[in-house]
């Protein structure tokens, strides 16, 4: 159980490492959901193409979307990218770094689909079965354009009367499916030729400028999160102290039947701090404003 704490704790500590373990769900989940997909062709000249590529390209677009929305460091980006200037100048090389693994992550799922269905070759099949040469298989000779477009039309769809017999049908699926795994591989193979020059390049580069992205994305991320905190331990502060306000004559019963209540001394004087000079909504109002508006320099001397 403590080692599970740990575990927990680290995950909760590290937004880089949440995010890469949502990315390998939503690469898992692509592959699981692609696998149960019961994928049947219309078998209709003017639908196979939409219905193919939109089952290639359309899930993949609702994954690479779903990974920017539960990317935290998406929202985090944006904001740096559009906070005014303030007190704090904002440094483009951070927000390119944030955007780059951003991006890098948020694509894993989607190109993993579109691997999987080009290896399966079903989707291609639907696809291109009515753009393909006839003249290239001997089954369609003698038959008209029209027939000849039924025919390659219903190529995807082997149990149909009209190309269970034909004995072209198995060859045009066998040279669109021969396409649609070389096409498959070739891009497994490039994004992997990519990560490897990525990986073995990069002690190429200036590791300082890297460094100090790297360090400046985590600071934003992390500044976030303890402001977003501080905020939710003010609020509490304040409402309790308005609620104590509210009911002054009840105040001794309240703190008698109220566990969440700091108590005197050390708690009273730590609210009195986070408090200090705070008394209206537009005083809060004003200081979130500000902080926005006019970001404190990072300078703490």
């Amino acid at each position: 159980m403590d080692r599970f704490r740990m575990i927990l704790q680290y995950f909760q500590s590290s937004s880089e490492s949440i995010m890469n373990g949502i990315c390998g769900l939503l690469a898992l989940a692509s592959v699981k959901m692609y696998t149960s997909f019961d994928f049947s062709c219309p078998c209709l000249p003017q639908y196979n193409m939409a219905y193919g590529l939109g089952i290639m390209f359309v899930p993949p677009i609702i994954l690479f979307l779903c990974g920017l929305i539960l990317n935290r460091q998406s929202l985090v980006m944006l904001e740096e990218w559009r906070r005014p200037q303030g007190h704090r100048k904002k440094d483009l090389a951070v927000i390119r770094y944030m955007c780059s693994s951003i991006m890098q992550r948020a694509m894993v799922a989607p190109v993993i689909w579109i691997v999987v269905t080009l290896l399966d070759g079903k989707c291609l099949i639907c696809a291109f079965s009515g753009s393909v040469d006839p003249e290239k298989f001997v089954g369609f000779a003698n038959v008209s354009m029209v027939q000849v477009q039924q025919l390659l039309a219903k190529v995807p769809c082997k149990d149909n009367e009209l190309v269970r017999n034909n004995t072209s049908r198995k060859a045009v699926s066998r040279y669109l499916r021969c396409w649609s795994q070389a096409l498959g591989w070739s891009i497994l193979l490039i994004l992997i030729i990519a990560a490897f020059l990525a990986r073995w390049l990069r002690p190429c580069f200036n590791q300082a400028s890297l460094l100090q992205a790297r360090h400046w994305s985590n600071y934003i991320d992390i500044e976030q999160k303890i402001f977003e905190e501080t905020c939710c331990e003010h609020s509490r502060l304040f409402a309790h102290k308005c609620i104590l306000h509210f009911f002054e004559s009840m105040r001794q019963e309240i703190k008698l039947h109220s566990c969440s209540l700091p108590g005197e001394g050390e708690g009273a004087e730590g609210e009195e701090d986070l408090l200090r000079g705070i008394t209206d909504q537009n005083q809060v109002n004003k200081l979130l404003k500000t902080w926005y508006y006019e970001k404190p320099p990072l300078d703490v001397s």
